[in-house]
């Protein structure tokens, strides 16, 4: 290591000595966090056909406000009437399946969305998934 010190770096040390000014702590700086959006909306006592134009519409909207994630409740199905009649899939039709299918049929909400994904507990468990939208780019 160079023993030698300039001029320079004592002329600075001293002002620096001398000077008043508190230096800022890094440590304390709270860097500005950035919030994720988040929508939740719930489907619970919608048609098929209802729950698809409003997931739609919902994505469109999320996306172009810059939301980056929906929590869409759909339940579970339990209560579905799709059981009692043997021309309707009893999985296909229950809104939990059939929303996310929808959206990853439809070329246009699929460049919108980055990934459907099963939601957690806290937020509906099986009765529910995520949408991770791709950010807003017009």
């Amino acid at each position: 290591m160079n023993s030698k010190i300039s001029d320079k770096d004592k002329k600075d040390w001293q002002e620096f000595l001398s000077s008043d000014d508190e230096i800022p702590n890094k440590d304390l700086n709270i860097k500005k966090r950035v919030s994720n959006k988040i929508n939740t909306f719930d489907l619970h006592g919608y048609t098929l056909d209802d729950a698809n134009k409003k997931i739609y519409s919902l994505i469109h909207n999320a996306y172009n406000k810059k939301i980056s994630k929906l929590i869409i409740v759909t339940g579970k199905g339990l209560h579905s009437q799709n059981q009692k009649n043997p021309y309707v899939s009893k999985d296909l039709g229950i809104l939990k399946y059939s929303v996310p299918e929808y959206i990853k049929s439809n070329n246009e909400l699929m460049g919108m969305v980055n990934a459907i994904e099963d939601a957690e507990i806290k937020d509906g468990g099986s009765g529910a998934f995520y949408i991770y939208l791709k950010k807003f780019t017009k």
